[in-house]
């Protein structure tokens, strides 16, 4: 099916897409990375009457470190998130990045794009969530700056403007002796995840001085699971630990039955998950280079 007709729009910097979003009214829509928003457009779920393009806005892409934080631009693409230097300090962030769908959708699919899609079923809102992280917003009253806890309100519902736009993602380096893990099980490369899982823990010797667990794709958005995190800290994290955190982290599950599985196999499959993610945080925690999984059916 081919979408409905539309105006194009290139805007050639930041503030000229938000007047254009402003001016144009409620039938425009941004373009981004459009991996999302195509297919919508294909199957007419979605039918903007202007679309106004973000790939041209120079310096919407970067990666860098300051101020012992990693700032990433809204259009930064996931296989560049996936190559960074500067993001691999961050594992579960590199996780996240390098098993996105598969890779023609990473080179073509944008942080920004993704986080203001706000889709349950994402991967960026889950893996991130789990840091101290920031989202930078440009409207036409100017920047403001809204933690990702409150920029995700619902399901495809964000804290933005309809004329406002992601510009940039900032996410506060975790501290010395962290280490963190995204694991998510598929039914093949290209699809969503039927769950995720994102762990990032901070020990002190032997002990799990902090934790931070959030799960996707069994809720209408990520989950941080308390009770789950509480069961780590102050704790050394040995079989029976890791075992408790995984049975709370089932119980706050929330998944709903779909073409993927039942309710209660998505429970299941979260708990599994999120103790493989425990053990692989651990293990980088204390300094081993172990590579990312993503496990397939």
């Amino acid at each position: 099916m081919y979408p409905r007709s539309f105006h194009y729009h290139r805007a050639g910097s930041l503030k000229e897409a938000v007047d254009m979003l402003g001016q144009l009214g409620e039938g425009a829509k941004p373009l981004a990375g459009g991996q999302s928003l195509i297919p919508l457009l294909k199957l007419r779920f979605a039918n903007p009457e202007h679309l106004v393009d973000l790939n041209f806005i120079v310096g919407t892409s970067f990666i860098r470190e300051e101020h012992g934080s990693l700032h990433l631009g809204a259009m930064t693409r996931h296989a560049e998130i996936e190559r960074s230097e500067h993001v691999k300090k961050i594992p579960v962030l590199h996780d996240c990045a390098a098993g996105i769908a598969d890779v023609q959708i990473r080179n073509r699919g944008t942080i920004g794009g993704s986080l203001a899609e706000a889709d349950p079923s994402g991967d960026w809102a889950n893996a991130l969530i789990t840091l101290d992280t920031t989202v930078h917003c440009l409207g036409p009253k100017g920047a403001r700056k809204i933690a990702l806890k409150d920029f995700i309100l619902d399901a495809y519902t964000t804290a933005l403007a309809r004329d406002e736009l992601v510009t940039e993602v900032e996410v506060k380096a975790p501290p010395q002796g962290s280490g963190g893990a995204y694991m998510a099980f598929k039914r093949a490369a290209p699809v969503y995840p039927t769950a995720s899982a994102a762990v990032q823990l901070t020990m002190e010797g032997d002990v799990c001085k902090d934790a931070a667990i959030a799960l996707g794709c069994v809720g209408l958005t990520a989950i941080r699971a308390a009770e789950a995190e509480a069961a780590l800290r102050g704790k050394s994290l040995d079989e029976k630990t890791i075992a408790t955190a995984g049975e709370a982290a089932r119980a706050a599950a929330d998944p709903h039955p779909d073409m993927r599985g039942s309710a209660d196999y998505k429970r299941e499959l979260v708990a599994a998950l999120v103790r493989q993610a425990i053990q692989i945080a651990l293990r980088r925690a204390r300094g081993e280079q172990v590579g990312g999984v993503h496990l397939y059916a």
